[in-house]
């Protein structure tokens, strides 16, 4: 089974992908520790990252659609795949089922954690200083979450049309998206 898990920076997409991938043994796919990882390597790729990073943008697509590719044609990984954070542009949707078409895959369920802004600061200021990431302070977080709704408007309305589409009310406690997220999976 392959997840989409998609909502703003802070909405719990990668603490609920961790647990799908322990219930289901699938694969998270976080494009965030993908780029992070790179960053921490000090690659050419990783230098372009953090500039894109603490401005406040997205990274460009062909990064992050390269990175992705060598995961979507691991055997091992093949329906097996969590999607945290990613497509976040209705380019990279279209991308993602093309590459899943091509490799005889589809998605079989999407959801969306869905935060209002206060929320996400109060989660984003918290996780900074449990987690210690760089990428989290304040005006960054803004601009994020800002870009991230006007961006992810278009992969929002592409994906609501489709049937296996859920919108999660992200502010609840943790458990308790765990739990909504188990009813619609059934497990």
């Amino acid at each position: 089974m392959n997840i989409i898990i998609f909502g703003p920076p802070g909405a719990g997409k990668g603490t609920q992908a961790k647990y799908i991938v322990k219930k289901l043994k699938s694969f998270q796919v976080s494009t965030g520790d993908m780029l992070r990882e790179e960053i921490k390597k000090d690659t050419d790729i990783g230098k372009k990252i953090i500039n894109n990073m603490n401005d406040g943008k997205f990274v460009d697509d062909e990064i992050v659609n390269k990175l992705l590719e060598k995961i979507i044609f691991d055997e091992k990984k093949m329906n097996k795949l969590i999607f945290d954070g990613y497509p976040r542009t209705l380019k990279q949707a279209k991308n993602l089922e093309k590459l899943l078409n091509k490799s005889n895959q589809k998605i079989d369920r999407i959801f969306f954690l869905n935060v209002k802004k206060d929320d996400i600061i109060k989660r984003i200021e918290k996780r900074k200083f449990l987690e210690k990431r760089t990428d989290d302070d304040a005006n960054t977080i803004l601009k994020r979450y800002d870009t991230y709704m006007d961006v992810t408007k278009p992969v929002l309305d592409y994906y609501s049309k489709n049937k296996n589409f859920h919108e999660i009310d992200g502010s609840m406690e943790i458990k308790n998206i765990s739990q909504k997220i188990e009813e619609i999976l059934n497990f």
